[in-house]
């Protein structure tokens, strides 16, 4: 049996490939075996080339912050969050600015209320040493978002 095969594939000037090994009887297949390598090649590369890998972007602030100070870093947290990737706000105390950790957690409240549209909290605000930090990530659309211009559509349809 594998003898006919290896002389049909060797007349048509192809390769006998092992398609599923684990399978009873095992399934070959008479094929070219660089082009089916190539293809499979380019299909990974199309595959990788939509994968987004999410970076985690840090923006560092502080507690006295000035309003356009903040406005610029609140820009760029959301140009990050467009891109799908995390930002991670890190707000530090300097000195005797630790007695005023309620000042700090103001801003950061802020800034995560603000940035509610655009993402969508994954770590809550916490302190570590001198540093209260807060991880957000890209708020990805639901089942519910999606279905939604259905329903309107068919009520359109109703309607006319």
């Amino acid at each position: 049996m594998i003898r006919r095969a290896l002389e049909l594939a060797v007349e048509a000037g192809l390769d006998l490939v092992e398609v599923a090994p684990t399978a009873r009887p095992p399934v070959c297949r008479i094929m070219d075996f660089s082009k089916y390598k190539y293809d499979q090649e380019r299909k990974e590369r199309r595959v990788k080339k939509s994968q987004h890998v999410a970076h985690l972007k840090q923006i560092r602030v502080k507690p006295h912050i000035d309003d356009n100070d903040y406005r610029t870093k609140l820009k760029q947290a959301q140009a990050f969050l467009a891109k799908k990737d995390k930002v991670k706000v890190n707000l530090f105390f300097r000195g005797r600015e630790m007695a005023f950790v309620d000042l700090g957690k103001k801003v950061m409240d802020r800034f995560v209320a603000d940035l509610g549209t655009y993402g969508q909290i994954e770590k809550a605000p916490s302190m570590e040493g001198k540093v209260m930090s807060v991880v957000v990530i890209p708020r990805t659309p639901h089942a519910a978002d999606k279905k939604t211009p259905a329903v309107e559509k068919g009520t359109e349809h109703a309607e006319t």
